[in-house]
């Protein structure tokens, strides 16, 4: 899957992922609290890395966070900007960060890594650990399931992550997960989890 295939996927349904999920009150109350705990109050930069329409950066910034939001789709950014006029937005790719190394204090990375073939996880976890400040916070919100396996996301194909397994990843990369949570699938929605990690010392 690449970056301008998944580019193209949600361009074409823009409008409509935006009504339906571009507001803070879609997202599920547990997971705002675990990122507001992990990424406001924080000196320095917060990247919203995949921040679609932005609900999430703005959520950040009314708790005081310095968040900034980057997406590779350039209608998301366009919406981001026109309703959060005074919150940074640039249309940018994860695997690739314009940012100096070890310079931002937080970054949350919610249900945009699930398009990323299971490949290439390691190097944007990398490039996530290359430019985060000594003791910074990464968030990271994604499908669970009982093996990294794809599926048919609405948008694009997806893949699922056991916990344990995105645990494993993080630490990898220099992550030590400090908090997680899970919600089992239900009538209306796939499994789902968030964990919060700490970029440990090198």
């Amino acid at each position: 899957m690449s970056v301008e295939q998944v580019q193209q996927a949600y361009g074409s349904v823009a409008d409509l992922y935006i009504e339906l999920f571009g507001a803070s009150r879609h997202v599920p109350a547990d997971d705002l609290a675990l990122i507001g705990r992990h990424l406001s109050g924080r000196p320095g930069a917060v990247l919203d890395l995949g921040c679609g329409p932005g609900h999430i950066t703005g959520y950040l910034r009314s708790l005081g966070a310095d968040a900034r939001g980057i997406d590779v789709v350039p209608e998301f950014i366009a919406h981001a900007r026109a309703t959060h006029p005074s919150v940074e937005f640039q249309v940018g790719s994860m695997d690739d960060l314009d940012v100096a190394d070890h310079s931002v204090a937080g970054i949350l990375a919610y249900y945009s890594l699930i398009h990323l073939p299971p490949e290439e996880l390691d190097g944007v976890l990398a490039e996530f650990r290359r430019v985060m400040a000594p003791a910074g916070r990464l968030v990271v919100g994604f499908f669970d399931g009982d093996e990294v396996s794809a599926f048919d996301h609405k948008v694009v194909t997806a893949y699922r992550w056991p916990v344990d397994e995105m645990s494993k990843r993080l630490a990898r990369a220099g992550f030590t997960e400090v908090e997680r949570l899970q919600r089992p699938a239900d009538e209306t929605q796939r499994a789902q989890a968030a964990i919060a990690a700490i970029a440990a010392d090198r």
